[in-house]
């Protein structure tokens, strides 16, 4: 039977709808909504303190909305108990900043956590699915070194080991190329291209690295101010004709701030 035009159509797999959230008085989200496409890798970028990661941690059921609501296929993430989220964690994996690893645990004990914690696989089991997603990252033999042994682009490379290690239809990047020299942030950013193309993996990635944005994204979304205010394809999204937008991009401050900083070191 020949495919329909339903059959084609990207799959909606995250959605946040009308999302606000506020840790005392500043407010961080004010109402977002956001899509997510299944098989996707959309690319969330904005300055600091705008909500990126705050997002991706409503995603996952770590942080609650105060108002608004948040569905992982058509469950509702925010009103689940801790128990009810185990499962939804499972399908999703997340990389976080650094890579997060558990200096006390070798890299093997680091990626087969999650399989210990979830799963019932046998040791030789877990041992031979870590070597398998360790080959996947390009480490392969390294299961007995230490976190401290490792570069900063190693760590990350086994953080994302450990992060794909339950095969997630979800992986979520909090701030994956920070921290790494413009080489290795490449490689990081081929991994994150090859996970998607080789297993259908949906990916959210939070960054500042707009030469990462744009060589993974499929689509990149803007926050600025607690909203979206920018959300087109990579190559689209490069030529919008919009001012914040386009010194993010560009990495020019704000006129006024530099305008205060400047007249700060003028004489009185």
């Amino acid at each position: 039977m020949p495919a329909t035009n339903a059959d084609t159509q990207p799959q909606r797999i995250i959605r946040l709808a009308n999302v606000h959230k506020a840790f005392d008085r500043l407010i961080v989200l004010n109402g977002v909504s956001l899509d997510l496409q299944r098989g996707q890798t959309t690319v969330i970028i904005g300055p600091s303190g705008v909500g990126k990661s705050v997002l991706l941690k409503h995603i996952i059921g770590l942080v609650r909305p105060d108002r608004g609501e948040v569905y992982f296929e058509d469950q509702r993430v925010d009103r689940m108990n801790e128990a009810q989220l185990v499962g939804i964690r499972r399908r999703m994996g997340i990389l976080f900043q650094m890579g997060a690893l558990f200096d006390s645990m070798t890299v093997e004990q680091n990626v087969t956590f999650p399989l210990v914690e979830h799963t019932k696989m046998s040791p030789s089991e877990r041992t031979e699915r870590c070597a398998a997603v360790l080959r996947q990252v390009g480490l392969d033999g390294i299961e007995a070194s230490m976190p401290s042994q490792l570069s900063g682009g190693q760590r990350k490379r086994v953080g994302l080991a450990r992060a794909v290690v339950l095969q997630p239809q979800v992986v979520l990047y909090d701030e994956p190329t920070t921290g790494l020299d413009p080489i290795r942030a490449d490689l990081i950013n081929e991994l994150i291209i090859s996970q998607a193309r080789r297993t259908g993996i949906t990916s959210v990635v939070v960054t500042h690295d707009m030469a990462s944005a744009t060589k993974i994204a499929d689509r990149i979304v803007m926050l600025y101010d607690g909203k979206i205010i920018a959300d087109a394809d990579a190559a689209t999204f490069t030529n919008l004709n919009d001012d914040i937008v386009q010194r993010f991009i560009h990495g020019r401050a704000d006129r006024e701030e530099l305008r205060r900083i400047r007249e700060g070191f003028n004489p009185v």
